[in-house]
């Protein structure tokens, strides 16, 4: 399903996997997952690391060992929540700065033992200043989280 409202995206999946699962293959196994085309470094990705704990990075490594910041963790609720702070600008570069950063944040709701709703909600996008229009749609598109969280819900269900 999706949802645009404003500035806020919306997306919800549910994945064959129990609470526990979805919410450690979504932060513990990111890599696994996360679209590998989706490079942000100067050479391919070999990794996509969610560092599990609140100010924690989570960050691309390439094969050439270099770290590229997504950036960071800003709550970190197992398993049932993870917040994550978008740097990321239009351009696909990091920016340092918090005030510039949009929220992307991911509830792991268990409606039985072996099925997981996920309710991905990236909203703040103001914050990218003029930028924002650029962040937006990329994200909202069809190759942004909704691409993302199918590649997620097939690993979830390994």
């Amino acid at each position: 399903m999706t949802q645009h409202v404003g500035t806020v995206v919306r997306r919800q999946i549910t994945v064959s996997a129990s609470q526990e699962r979805a919410f450690e293959v979504f932060t513990a196994r990111l890599g696994t997952w996360w679209p590998k085309e989706y490079s942000i470094g100067q050479s391919p990705m070999v990794d996509f690391v969610l560092e599990p704990k609140v100010g924690g990075r989570w960050y691309e490594l390439g094969e050439d060992g270099k770290q590229c910041d997504t950036g960071r963790v800003t709550a970190f609720e197992p398993p049932a929540r993870v917040t994550l702070a978008w740097h990321l600008n239009g351009q696909w570069q990091f920016d340092p700065d918090p005030a510039h950063a949009s929220e992307v944040e991911v509830r792991f709701i268990a409606e039985t033992p072996a099925r997981t709703r996920v309710e991905l909600e990236h909203r703040g996008f103001e914050r990218h200043g003029a930028e924002a229009a650029a962040v937006l749609a990329s994200v909202d598109s069809q190759t942004g989280w909704t691409y993302c969280l199918d590649l997620f819900a097939k690993h979830a269900a390994d």
